[in-house]
């Protein structure tokens, strides 16, 4: 065991390294989500792969590993909705418990999961504990309608961990593209998943292929996965690894979104947040529009589901 042969091909700077497979990528995420590396040997992966990048085939083999053991919820009537939230709001509010209570309201499950990768960002987890909706500390069956959050380190602590060593090395690392893409469902799931930087798109865009993954792709705020409310972004969908692209990017961006607040503190938030829910503000053109697109997958998704049963 150990991965210090793997850390001898992928660790010889940016054109010297060699990719992993998908196997030799499973087994050294494997090794590291099991504790089984010295956390020299973790910085050392971590630095690696901030030089060389992921492929696909590396992914998909990290996704792997982290499939095999993170923690699951079990499926229920209508897909459920997985938003991974990790960066929170820098500039604007964020917007992502807007999101989730939103689709929520459209009679889906909603599960938001993540923790803090920034000091000084305001985390949607502290957003929908301040409107009532406690954090979950296990794996639990979700109603129609409800929105649940949970803390990464609930999912699988390795994996928390590892995120966490962004604050010590300063540099992201594997794991913060692993939970933009990770599936907590046993099944019958929907993964929306954002990019920040357009060379991420790809690389997303085939994962979701390549695994057969069901979901919405698009870019985000500040990487959250709820659109900016001044922009009209792309909108790509993916039905069990099937490619749909829903609506192109569009010109321009809003001087202003109405009732929108300038601050972005937690207190703020949360009452913005409400009022739109109240019907006192208007939702934001753009979040109204991701929302449709969600439902709309979520629902093709179901019926797909349902046909397999039957002929099953």
């Amino acid at each position: 065991m150990g991965i210090s042969h793997y850390l001898k091909e992928i660790g010889r700077g940016a054109r010297g390294a060699k990719a992993m497979d998908r196997a030799e990528a499973t087994d050294l995420f494997g090794q590291i989500l099991d504790g089984q590396v010295s956390d020299l040997e973790m910085g050392a992966f971590c630095i690696a792969m901030r030089i060389k990048g992921e492929t696909l085939e590396e992914m998909c083999g990290f996704l792997d590993a982290t499939h095999a053991r993170i923690s699951r919820f079990p499926a229920t009537g209508k897909p459920l909705i997985v938003l991974p939230s990790y960066n929170g709001a820098r500039k604007l509010p964020v917007l992502t418990p807007l999101l989730a209570l939103l689709l929520a309201r459209e009679g889906l499950p909603v599960l938001l999961h993540g923790m803090r990768t920034e000091a000084r960002r305001v985390l949607a987890s502290d957003v929908l504990t301040a409107l009532g909706i406690a954090p979950g500390t296990a794996p639990r069956a979700l109603a129609n309608g409800e929105v649940a959050h949970i803390e990464t380190r609930h999912l699988h602590p390795r994996l928390a961990d590892l995120l966490a060593a962004r604050e010590v090395i300063g540099l992201r690392n594997p794991a913060h593209s692993v939970v933009k893409l990770i599936n907590p469902g046993a099944s019958n799931t929907l993964v929306i998943s954002s990019y920040t930087h357009p060379e991420y798109f790809q690389t997303l865009g085939e994962t979701y292929s390549a695994l057969g993954m069901s979901g919405v792709l698009s870019r985000g705020l500040e990487g959250e996965v709820a659109a900016d409310p001044r922009r009209s972004p792309r909108y790509d969908a993916f039905v069990h690894g099937s490619h749909l692209l829903l609506q192109d990017q569009g010109p321009g961006t809003a001087s202003e979104v109405p009732g929108l607040p300038t601050e972005i503190d937690v207190a703020s938030t949360a009452r913005y947040t409400r009022r739109v829910l109240d019907g006192e503000l208007p939702v934001p053109p753009a979040l109204a529009q991701q929302v449709q697109y969600i439902a709309e997958i979520a629902q093709r998704v179901h019926q797909e589901q349902a046909t397999s049963c039957a002929i099953q």
